[in-house]
């Protein structure tokens, strides 16, 4: 469905019909300490090789604990953004053009095993320069992320368009 959405808007082009290319995949994971989540700033992601002819797509985004064995009850929050907002991962709001893709994860290791998940990722979405990942956890645990992206190429113009969608446009008077 998302392949068929990036092909869709790119064979309606005045281009004479080009499709993106995909060249990749990508995987990032990492850990965000709890005393980092305190501060509310942003993990920055870098993903910007300095041109604007290729670019990621999210295809996957999870957010786990760091202690699946501590049965102390834990909730983390996290969220991708392409730009520093302002915001926090407890704030989701899917109307912003910035916000990309959303997770939490709730587990008790008293209660059950499972880890109780939840994630979204907008399917349009197309990162050309740097993301950030918002987190908060409602415990002293460091948060595990993953994010699964997928590289494309494409024109010039696509990616000048894309990068332009990926700013925050709340700022402009």
């Amino acid at each position: 469905m998302a392949q068929r959405r990036i092909q869709g808007v790119s064979e309606g082009s005045a281009q004479g019909g080009e499709e993106m290319k995909k060249i990749g995949e990508y995987t990032c994971k990492g850990r965000v300490d709890a005393m980092d989540v305190a501060t509310d700033t942003p993990v920055r992601i870098l993903l910007n090789d300095g041109q604007f002819t290729t670019g990621f797509r999210i295809v996957e985004f999870q957010v786990a604990p760091s202690a699946v064995d501590n049965t102390s009850p834990q909730q983390y929050v996290g969220k991708l953004s392409t730009a520093q907002d302002g915001s926090d991962a407890k704030t989701w709001d899917w109307d912003s053009n910035v916000e990309v893709a959303w997770a939490m994860c709730g587990f008790d290791g008293n209660a059950s095993p499972v880890p109780m998940l939840g994630n979204w990722i907008d399917e349009d979405n197309l990162v050309i320069e740097d993301l950030y990942l918002y987190a908060t956890e409602a415990s002293d645990l460091p948060m595990n992320y993953i994010i699964k992206m997928d590289k494309y190429e494409f024109s010039d113009w696509r990616g000048a368009l894309a990068m332009v969608r990926n700013r925050s446009q709340s700022d402009i008077s």
